[in-house]
């Protein structure tokens, strides 16, 4: 890896045990009784504590929380790798992808200062101990495995370090197998927003082939899947976006209008996935037929619309649902999914690790059309 030795090579010891400077050579204990010509029984050496030894690896993670600059929070360097604990697997990562909730992390949301430093990610693709190549599920605590039953849920990055790094450990419940067919660029992608995309489509929002959706915000991670997976289930997709060529990249990825914000549609549709939050909120209501449904899992342009559009909700009886993340089974499906129909995410960049500033910068100015994905060879 460029600039990084590997993983095995590098280690230190614990930051309690300062090493010599200067030209001075400090003798042990047992190194100057020897040298002093005074043996010491095998039992005098049992006693002797080695200093422990960490081993290191390099990452990327929050080191402060900056509500307003959140980028400013941001570091890059070496922290301690991840240490074997029973019924949790360590991996190897290979890839990993950025999302809106690592920005969030920055600017403390989910994350509290008594947990820093964090290392952020909450998607990966990589290797684990016996050499498979596998995907991870990044809530941990959904099941009771590897955490105790009353855990609450949590998300990669709120309790347990994050895939930023060259490795992560979660509990084994939580490793599935990497379909040959997808790469792990491509496989990084899933866990997080393309899985929120297919729960907000085919759990929450009940849709069925021949339906018809609106996709709002295209362009961002969760918003660019569900084009992607309505137009492979035979959904009929309609976008927006501010941005021109994402609209058009929208049209070819198979939406079959995309329009401004707030535009009026050619038809009400049967559901919204709304991702953007106030900024689309009404249009998102107004664009429902009576019955219809919004699923929400995101609100990048704030949580409090100027109008709430309450009177038409209960009068035309809308659904509103929140929806976050999804199950292990939700995403062993994704795979399958994918596998099977040959459908695979969109990548706006890939960039080694090193490089991840880049990656955040983009992300944080709405440039990205689809995923960001960072790897670590």
């Amino acid at each position: 890896m460029t600039g990084r030795r590997p993983l095995g090579d590098r280690a230190r010891t614990s930051p309690g045990r300062p090493r010599p400077s200067g030209g001075a050579v400090r003798l042990s204990g047992a190194r100057r009784a020897w040298q002093e010509g005074v043996c010491h029984s095998a039992a005098w050496f049992r006693g002797r504590r080695a200093a422990p030894i960490v081993k290191v690896m390099f990452a990327v993670y929050a080191a402060r929380i900056d509500r307003d600059q959140p980028l400013n929070g941001l570091e890059t360097g070496e922290r301690p790798a991840p240490e074997a604990r029973p019924g949790w697997s360590t991996i190897d990562v290979r890839a990993a992808s950025l999302n809106h909730h690592d920005l969030w992390s920055l600017k403390g949301v989910g994350l509290s200062d008594d947990k820093l430093p964090m290392i952020l990610g909450c998607d990966a693709a990589g290797v684990d101990e016996d050499g498979n190549e596998v995907v991870l599920h990044s809530v941990i605590g959904q099941s009771g495995h590897g955490v105790g039953p009353k855990e609450p849920r949590s998300i990669l990055t709120e309790r347990y370090q994050g895939t930023f790094a060259e490795q992560v450990s979660v509990p084994a419940w939580n490793v599935l197998p990497k379909p040959k067919g997808l790469s792990f660029e491509e496989a990084a992608c899933l866990p997080t927003a393309w899985l929120t995309a297919y729960r907000m489509l085919f759990t929450n929002a009940g849709v069925r082939p021949g339906d018809s959706v609106l996709v709002q915000g295209a362009g961002g991670g969760v918003a660019t899947a569900a084009i992607v997976l309505g137009r492979a289930a035979g959904l009929k997709v309609f976008a927006t976006s501010r941005d021109e060529a994402k609209r058009k990249r929208a049209l070819e990825l198979g939406a079959v209008e995309a329009v401004e914000p707030g535009a009026r549609l050619p038809q009400r549709v049967d559901a919204v996935i709304e991702t953007v939050g106030a900024a689309t909120w009404s249009h998102s209501v107004k664009s429902l037929r009576p019955g219809g449904t919004i699923v929400i899992s995101g609100a990048t342009s704030g949580d409090r619309p100027s109008h709430a559009e309450l009177t038409r909700i209960f009068f035309l009886e809308l659904k509103v649902v929140g929806s976050t993340m999804g199950t292990k089974d939700e995403l062993e499906d994704l795979l399958s999914f994918c596998a099977t129909t040959g459908v695979r995410p969109i990548i706006d960049e890939v960039l080694p690790l090193e490089r991840a500033r880049e990656g955040f910068e983009r992300m944080e100015a709405g440039g990205q059309f689809g995923k960001i994905v960072l790897t670590t060879s």
